[in-house]
């Protein structure tokens, strides 16, 4: 009879290994940028994380059209509608929390940094953005798991 629940607990231990690799990492999530202006979703795109703009506290142009990504140097990207557009790409996983080597995009300028993504706490994403040595960091604060 002891036999039993030994044999269900060796039994679970490859359960518990598969449920801690489907865990998500920290930076997932929904998350305010530090401005207040927008909402990003960051999510896996294949072995990195990317993110989406899904919310923007003003949507719209003065004339009620939804903003357009206006400033990106890709002509042809011009009138592609800022919510929905994917902003954060290509970062390599450092450790859970950590992701590092990325691209963030800012759609108000049409530049391109070079980005790294800290997650301090549950509530807390560290975004930075380089051009050369020169950072410029933001805190974001988290809506959503």
């Amino acid at each position: 009879m002891r036999k039993f629940p030994m044999i269900l607990a060796l039994a679970a231990l490859p359960l518990a290994g598969l449920s801690a690799q489907a865990a998500t990492d920290p930076v997932e999530g929904i998350w305010l940028t530090e401005s207040g202006g927008a909402h990003i979703e960051i999510a896996p795109c294949g072995q990195s994380m990317c993110g989406t703009i899904i919310w923007l506290k003003d949507p719209n142009r003065e004339d009620g059209t939804p903003k357009r990504d206006i400033n990106n140097p890709e002509e042809d990207r011009h009138d592609d509608p800022i919510i929905g557009l994917q902003m954060i790409k290509g970062f390599e996983k450092e450790e859970p929390g950590v992701w590092e080597d990325g691209e963030i995009y800012d759609p108000e300028s049409g530049k391109t940094y070079n980005s790294n993504m800290i997650s301090r706490d549950a509530d807390t994403l560290e975004v930075e953005g380089c051009v050369l040595f020169f950072c410029q960091e933001q805190t974001w604060t988290r809506i959503k798991p």
